[in-house]
């Protein structure tokens, strides 16, 4: 009997969590015992159409290297933000991919990323439905932006919503420090869906009851209103501790920072200081003492502080994608169902891409207050699980030991 091989690879922005669903797929696949060689793409898709490869049954030889792989931060095959065709208009990348997969011999092809990738999951699949292929083309979820469709919550958001939580209980004891009146600023990443910005108010505890105001895109933002809430939370304490989404909008759905002129690829815009932004907006109002903190990157590979269940939903959920395409299935995203919160219980199944791709998964509006400055315990409930459980990363010479990426250097 001659195997065939599988191809996987990774794309759009880095997490904590996707390099937990590659090793899922590895597994799976040697596992299955239905697959000679795991090919990961280098650099997404751009690693199908510039032939660059690597031999993943080579690389990840054992389970030592396999485990050490679950909890290395970011995209250990490298990624890319590019945007197919469609097919209609140009054929050209499509038929030298699916070349690619015949002279690899490839069975399966996942890919894990978030909404910009789905969209290729779906071009891919239509394609292949147009020639008659019989490559079974899989998404796997991920994003800390938790606004993937048709799924409960996206691989990467919880490690995520653990370190803003984790940070802004931190930042809440760098400021209760000082008895003047003062605010921070926090912001967080989320352009059109503020559930890692929600995650704030995972922070509160018995003397903690910061952030005192969060301001989440899915509802309009109004200086006016902002300056408002600023100035009464200040009768009754000393520091203000503010979370707000990077994405957040006027009522006409102007970002408040946001660059005209820059987009990637896929034409969004490029945020640009929604929480500078406002802190000069609150020194030239009120006066008072002030600041605002970007989180930036930092939230997206905290792996020294990646939320257990988060990592092992994605593994599960990459090995699913393995046992989906062997049942047969394609042109789907691996998606997660909650059955409960307490206990917690999830399960694992798919939808078609097609009723994901380019779509996003907004906050009930239900689950954030009256006077959208701040989230229902609804949301608490919903997210609470998603934080539990430490990861037990490596170390060495003090510092957390990650998977080796050498190869995806340049040479300048």
């Amino acid at each position: 009997m001659c195997l065939g091989n599988c191809m996987v690879a990774q794309s759009g922005g880095p997490t904590s969590a996707i390099n937990a669903s590659l090793a899922g797929v590895i597994d799976g696949a040697k596992a299955s015992g239905e697959y000679a060689i795991c090919y990961g793409a280098v650099n997404g898709i751009l690693g199908i159409l510039n032939q660059n490869y690597l031999n993943l049954n080579e690389k990840i030889p054992d389970d030592e290297t396999l485990k050490k792989l679950t909890t290395t931060p970011a995209m250990y095959l490298g990624s890319c933000r590019h945007k197919l065709p469609n097919y209609k208009d140009d054929d050209s990348p499509y038929v030298f991919i699916f070349h690619q997969f015949a002279e690899l011999h490839i069975k399966a092809f996942f890919y894990i990323g978030g909404n910009d990738s789905m969209d290729t999951v779906l071009k891919l699949s239509e394609y292949a439905k147009k020639i008659k292929s019989d490559i079974r083309i899989i998404g796997i979820p991920k994003t800390i932006d938790n606004d993937l469709c048709m799924t409960d919550h996206t691989p990467g958001f919880g490690s995520a919503a653990k370190y803003i939580a984790s940070s802004l209980v931190e930042i809440a004891h760098d400021t209760f420090i000082y008895a003047v009146k003062s605010v921070t600023i926090v912001e967080i990443m989320g352009r059109d869906a503020g559930w890692l910005t929600a995650a704030s108010a995972l922070a509160r505890n018995s003397y903690n009851t910061a952030p005192h105001l969060i301001y989440l895109p899915e509802i309009p933002f109004s200086k006016e209103q902002f300056l408002e809430d600023v100035r009464n939370e200040l009768k009754h304490r000393d520091n203000l501790i503010i979370a707000v989404s990077e994405g957040i909008c006027d009522a006409d759905g102007n970002y408040i920072a946001a660059s005209l002129e820059a987009t990637d690829n896929f034409g969004h815009q490029q945020l640009s200081g929604a929480g500078k932004a406002l802190e000069f907006f609150v020194k030239e109002h009120i006066g008072v003492k002030v600041r605002s903190v970007e989180v930036n990157v930092l939230q997206r590979c905290a792996s020294h502080l990646a939320s257990k269940t988060d990592i092992d939903e994605a593994f599960e959920q990459g090995k699913k994608g393995v046992e989906l395409a062997l049942s047969g299935v394609t042109a789907s995203m691996v998606c997660l169902n909650r059955i409960s919160n307490r206990p917690y219980r999830v399960e694992y199944s798919y939808s078609p891409i097609n009723r994901i791709a380019n779509e996003a998964k907004s906050i009930p509006v239900e689950w954030i207050s009256e006077h959208g400055n701040d989230v229902r315990e609804e949301l608490i409930e919903y997210l609470t699980p998603l934080i539990q459980g430490e990861v037990n990363v490596s170390f060495e010479n003090g510092i957390p030991s990650y998977m080796d990426v050498s190869h995806l250097r340049r040479l300048q």
